[in-house]
């Protein structure tokens, strides 16, 4: 008995500890898993090693002025793209009961655009340009097919812990992965690397292992939803019709989505100045006189301290509901923009890094939870489209409201106090959202749509 007793006992605590982190079932730790992989792709691309790659070697024939204004026109011609695709796809996906197929084929464009990186060498900036602008889009246009599945795995007493476990194994995953190459590119011959540069190439190449190994769960572990078509649709209709078809009709009937669409706009206006302070740190801080060093190992900090408390917002979500979670969220982040205003010295920029990592996780993680609760899951991948495309644009107005203050009043730290404008009006917009009248109208949507015989 004694000896049953021993043998049982760590199983159970290590399913106590999954169901507290949101990971109690196979599926559900697959889907977090994503996160994991595909964080590479932000953290060592989009924003440590190729921004400085791009600027030094691929343009490294430009000016720094025309290498900075084209790494600019490269991001927006990709939010462009993703902004047009993203809801039409995200149809398509739901119509043809193909999630995982999109959400494969936009992680293999990711990986293969990653894995061309490691073929830029100097002047090579076109080249560099383009495959990042393929690996955004494949990267991005997968997240609106991961995050879609989530309603359909997740219970919804569980749905706040799981998407709050997706961001903290993303911080985890990207780095881990960004720690070791940040050691490889200061320490290229410990790898075998002859110099920095093709040390950061090869860095493209990890991620895009990293990517393509580390997806593999959520394809083997969760299940494709079952395909819904609405009563109007053809079973064997064209899918870019019926996506377009689709859409029409969701605009059509955006009042009975109402909740759902204000819930989009204060999400806009409160990820702008989110995004908007990711975005502009490190030239920030740059500006204030801080070191490099400083600069990227607050980025990391970020990463790490945002690991555990993603989680630990999940939890705090189940006690206090997810509103006053993410408005927790952005009081701190209206703090950090008061708090910016005075950086001055190195162990502020650090302190302003650690704030960051308390709720950069959780204000996105329960942003998506909360609006996942309020979609028909028959319509998931078209919604989240429109949450992606609300994401993306998302930094449009805050860098250019930052900039025109810092402009007109001479330094940058009125324009970071500027930023509180978007985390207050977004609060008071997300304190109009009637959630309860949200779920409702999605579930009677889905009731509306039942599954299509297999």
């Amino acid at each position: 008995m004694e000896t049953t007793t021993v043998a049982t006992a760590p199983p159970g605590r290590a399913a106590r500890l999954l169901a507290a982190l949101g990971l109690q079932r196979k599926e559900l730790r697959s889907w977090a898993m994503y996160d994991w992989a595909n964080s590479a792709f932000i953290t060592t691309i989009g924003a440590a090693v190729l921004p400085i790659y791009y600027s030094r070697v691929a343009a490294g024939d430009l000016s720094p002025v025309q290498a900075t204004a084209y790494w600019g026109y490269t991001n927006s011609i990709a939010l462009a793209v993703i902004a047009v695709m993203a809801p039409v796809l995200g149809a398509m996906g739901d119509y043809l009961g193909a999630k995982k197929r999109f959400l494969a084929a936009f992680m293999l464009v990711g990986v293969i655009a990653s894995a061309g990186l490691y073929l830029v060498q100097r002047g090579d900036w076109l080249l560099a340009s383009s495959l990042y602008l393929v690996g955004s889009i494949g990267f991005t246009g997968s997240l609106v097919f991961a995050d879609s599945l989530l309603p359909h795995i997740a219970r919804a007493h569980e749905i706040d812990r799981v998407s709050t476990a997706g961001y903290a194994l993303g911080y985890l995953g990207g780095g881990v992965l960004l720690a070791i190459n940040a050691l490889m590119i200061a320490k290229p011959t410990l790898f075998g690397f002859a110099d920095a540069a093709v040390a950061s190439r090869a860095s493209f190449l990890s991620v895009a292992v990293w990517w393509l190994v580390f997806s593999i769960p959520v394809f083997r572990n969760v299940p494709e939803p079952p395909r819904r078509v609405e009563a109007r649709e053809a079973l064997g209709a064209n899918p870019v019709t019926a996506a377009f078809g689709r859409l029409r009709e969701t605009f059509g009937e955006i009042r009975q989505y109402r909740e759902t669409f204000k819930f989009l706009l204060a999400f806009w206006l409160y990820i702008d100045g989110i995004h908007t302070i990711q975005r502009l740190a490190v030239i920030y801080g740059t500006e204030l006189g801080l070191g490099q060093g400083t600069l990227i190992g607050a980025l990391l900090l970020v990463q790490f301290v945002g690991i555990p408390f993603s989680f630990l917002f999940g939890a705090l979500a189940s006690r206090i509901g997810t509103r006053r979670g993410i408005y927790l969220a952005l009081w701190v982040y209206t703090l950090i923009a008061i708090f910016g205003y005075f950086v001055s010295e190195a162990w502020h920029f650090w302190a302003l890094a650690f704030m960051v990592g308390l709720v950069q996780g959780g204000a996105q993680a329960l942003s998506r939870s909360f609006y996942a609760a309020m979609i028909p899951r028959a319509r998931s991948s078209e919604f989240f489209g429109f949450f992606s495309v609300s994401e993306r644009f998302a930094g449009i107005m805050g860098p250019a409201l930052f900039g025109l203050v810092g402009m007109l009043t001479g330094t940058s730290r009125f324009g970071i106090l500027a930023l509180i404008a978007f985390f207050i009006s977004g609060m008071l917009l997300l304190g109009r959202v009637d959630e309860a009248e949200g779920r409702r109208a999605a579930a009677a949507a889905d009731a509306a749509t039942p599954p299509v015989p297999s």
